[in-house]
């Protein structure tokens, strides 16, 4: 259901409770279920009826390929607290990136903790109406880049996650998607945009691998050639890729896969299989009858086609 298992992190909780003297500010930096933070306060008094401490959620906002980039510089830094002396310490402790930078946001648990999941929702959520976009411009004859570019031009909206392609994949939108729908379920709150934006981006991947499919008139006894396998560049992260769904597919119609990624190559061989791994992306397309970039890895900006 996209929940977390927080039994590692209760582990965790007992071990500090353990370890504990003097004064301390426990941070919870993993994106959790709702109620996580007061829980793990609530293991430690338990574990430890004298132990002097704080708690805090401090969820990270950091992407994947950019940490170090996004720690030094954030656009933002939440902190969940329900004590004067945890926000004190806090303070102190972000304070090198914050003297030219952003705010710290304090807030309650619950609100901190509902931030993380509610941004990385709507972000997905924006991916699967610009795929839906994309579909309707190329049935209308729209540009689907030019459209992209004048909804991003309004300032309320914005130009991020605007670009389409298969779909998104990765350690946290899927599973977080997942995850605020079954605490709407367990709230009983209607979800309707994330249950929506759950199937369009799984239908998604699959409408892909037709796509391809149709473009090549059959597959049987067909080569593709497919760049980029991991979920997004920078990373070797093959988590809930689109590459995984998508290429599967085309096997089955009797295609041979031509693979070539900067780094995902070891890392996809262990979800893929029948897969040729190539050197490079003109290696991939030797032979190839298509060509499918799958992943926007900056190295497939700039390759000589007619080579």
């Amino acid at each position: 259901d996209g929940m977390p298992d927080v039994k590692a992190l209760n582990a965790a909780a007992k071990d500090v409770a353990k370890a504990l003297k003097n004064s301390t500010l426990v941070v919870i930096k993993s994106t959790v279920p709702l109620g996580t933070n007061r829980a793990v306060a609530k293991i430690i008094s338990q574990e430890n009826p004298d132990a002097d401490f704080d708690i805090a959620s401090n969820p990270e906002f950091l992407r994947e390929g950019n940490a170090i980039k996004d720690f030094m510089s954030p656009d933002r830094i939440v902190c969940g607290i329900d004590s004067k002396r945890a926000k004190e310490m806090l303070t102190k402790l972000y304070e090198p990136i914050c003297l030219n930078g952003p705010q710290i946001f304090f807030t309650t648990f619950e609100s901190a903790e509902m931030i993380k999941y509610a941004a990385n929702s709507m972000l997905a959520l924006r991916i699967a109406f610009i795929n839906e976009v994309a579909d309707l411009c190329e049935r209308t004859g729209a540009n689907i880049r030019d459209v992209s570019r004048g909804i991003g031009m309004d300032k309320r909206i914005g130009d991020k996650f605007l670009q389409p392609g298969p779909g998104y994949g990765g350690s946290c939108f899927p599973k977080d998607t997942l995850a605020l729908r079954q605490m709407a379920r367990n709230a009983g709150c209607a979800s309707k945009l994330m249950e929506a934006t759950i199937e369009s981006n799984d239908e998604r991947k699959v409408t892909m691998a037709k796509r391809i499919l149709t473009a090549l008139g059959d597959g049987k006894d067909k080569t593709v050639a497919v760049l980029g396998l991991t979920f997004k560049p920078g990373t070797d992260d093959m988590r809930e890729s689109p590459s995984i769904a998508i290429i599967p597919e085309l096997q089955k119609a009797g295609v041979a896969i031509r693979a070539y990624d900067p780094q995902g190559m070891k890392e996809a061989a262990k979800f893929l299989s029948g897969v040729t791994y190539c050197k490079d992306a003109y290696d991939a397309m030797q032979a190839a009858d298509a060509v499918v970039i799958l992943t926007e890895w900056n190295e497939f900006r700039h390759l000589e086609l007619k080579q």
